[in-house]
């Protein structure tokens, strides 16, 4: 025989040596998982008379129904070809955002109300529109009043007789003179009545049948009920004017959301009516009430608001700013989503890698909150998870059975020229132990003679059994 027929057989032997090696630990592993499966089965049939059927429970259907998180082994050449990336878990500082929609209202805390403390006629009305714009100190209406005709005649009346004391020798009727004088006058000032209509009764002498009732601020009147020749009591909401250099907004956050929100939290705003434009403002109030229908909570923000920009009854879109402090962070993409259970693979090198079940908080942009299940450094695969997950669910239905190295397989059609070899495997120990083994190969030709001169090259292979806890 040639010297390259030898080799040639010598590689066919080789190669059915390491095949038989696998098929028979695959053999075992099938037996070992068959009588492990015959002895946990709380009823099954032994004979041909029996019909007791083993009895799902509630426990067992879960966990046949959950996906099997079986560690997968791949080959650097298996890993490339399918894209797998890797990102290690990461500490954070994240900065969330929750947009909602929202609509502008009056700022309630900014209303002034108009009302007179004596009852009384409306003369004359000079601020007689809605939305009208009035300052403050701006005559509104002017109104007769016999009540407070009647205290300015005694206003009057007492300065009268303060002239008169004032000459008193002995000084105990003036004094009398002046504190009936200022009683007259605080009564006046009860009434709330501008300080220069207590001027003009002062100078003038006269009484003020119409007094002119001013606004208290400046503002925009959203409420007029005052009108000419109109009698109206002391309780008599006649204006109400609000200040809108500030605005309410109030935005509807999904109930979900809300445990992540609380009063302070920066927002914006933005209108469609001032594209490019954001209000700066920030959460005032967290109402307390769910709305039945649409299971939102309302939120109210205060925003400063120059020019009437932002008007009351305007939709408007709201950020919120969600500080969320540091976190473990992965990116998005290295959680993949089983069922009711979210799975990473962990990369534990060599092409090693473990699934496992994770708890994930907010998304923000591409990086995802990590809540349970990774630790500070660990390294995650970030791409190809699906195909990954696809790869260990056909290696847990195969018996957790890695195929042998490429051209093993074609070793077959040759056996008949491997007859012509014999092969002889010995170790040095007997058996082989863990650490270092020596392996003698002895080669044997047709007519029993030992073969020399023979370039001999072995492949050991061992296929990854990761349910046994048995790496490749």
């Amino acid at each position: 025989m040639s010297e390259q027929s030898y080799r040639r057989a010598l590689g066919i032997a080789v190669a059915i040596c390491i095949l038989l090696a696998v098929a028979l630990g695959y053999v075992l592993l099938r037996y070992h998982r068959t009588a492990a499966t015959d002895e946990n089965d709380p009823i099954i049939a032994k004979g041909p008379d029996a019909t007791a059927q083993p009895m799902p429970t509630k426990d067992r259907v879960a966990e046949d129904s959950a996906p099997n998180l079986t560690p997968v082994q791949l080959s650097p050449q298996r890993l490339q070809a399918i894209g797998v990336k890797t990102a290690v878990v990461e500490m954070q500082s994240l900065n969330d955002e929750l947009r909602v929609p929202g609509n502008v209202d009056v700022n309630e805390q900014q209303l002034s109300y108009v009302q007179t403390r004596f009852p009384g006629w409306i003369q004359k009305v000079f601020a007689n529109a809605t939305y009208q714009y009035v300052r403050k100190g701006q005559a509104l209406f002017t109104i007769y009043s016999p009540d407070l005709v009647s205290t300015e005649q005694e206003y009057l009346l007492a300065k009268q007789n303060q002239n008169a004391f004032a000459h008193d020798m002995h000084g105990a009727v003036s004094k009398e003179g002046d504190w009936l004088l200022q009683a007259a006058a605080d009564r006046l000032r009860q009434f709330d009545i501008p300080q220069r209509e207590i001027a003009n009764l002062e100078q003038g002498g006269k009484v003020q049948h119409d007094i002119e009732i001013d606004s208290p601020v400046s503002g925009y009147i959203t409420e007029r009920n005052a009108l000419p020749n109109q009698y109206v009591q002391a309780e008599s909401k006649l204006y109400t004017i609000a200040d809108l250099s500030t605005a309410w907004v109030y935005a509807n956050v999904s109930q979900t959301d809300i445990g992540r929100l609380k009063p302070g939290n920066a927002a914006t705003v933005t209108v469609d009516a001032y594209p490019g434009r954001r209000f700066n403002g920030r959460i005032d109030q967290i109402l307390p009430q769910v709305d039945p229908m649409t299971r939102t909570v309302r939120v109210r923000l205060v925003f400063s608001n120059p020019g009437v920009v932002l008007k009351p009854g305007m939709y408007v879109n709201v950020t919120i700013g969600v500080p969320l402090g540091r976190q473990l962070v992965v990116p998005a993409s290295a959680v993949l989503q089983a069922g009711t259970r979210q799975i990473a693979f962990i990369d534990h090198g060599q092409g090693y890698l473990e699934p496992r079940v994770i708890e994930v908080g907010p998304r923000v942009d591409d990086r995802v909150v990590v809540l349970k299940g990774l630790r500070l450094g660990e390294r995650v695969v970030s791409s190809a998870n699906f195909l990954l997950d696809s790869e260990a669910q056909l290696q847990a239905a195969m018996g957790s059975f890695a195929p042998p190295p490429p051209g093993a397989g074609a070793a077959a059609a040759m056996n008949a020229l491997a007859q012509q070899i014999g092969i002889d495997l010995s170790t040095e120990p007997d058996p082989p132990h863990k650490g270092a083994n020596t392996v003698r190969i002895k080669l044997t030709g047709a007519d029993g003679k030992p073969v020399t001169g023979a370039e001999v090259s072995a492949t050991f292979f061992m296929a990854a059994m990761p349910a046994m806890g048995m790496a490749a």
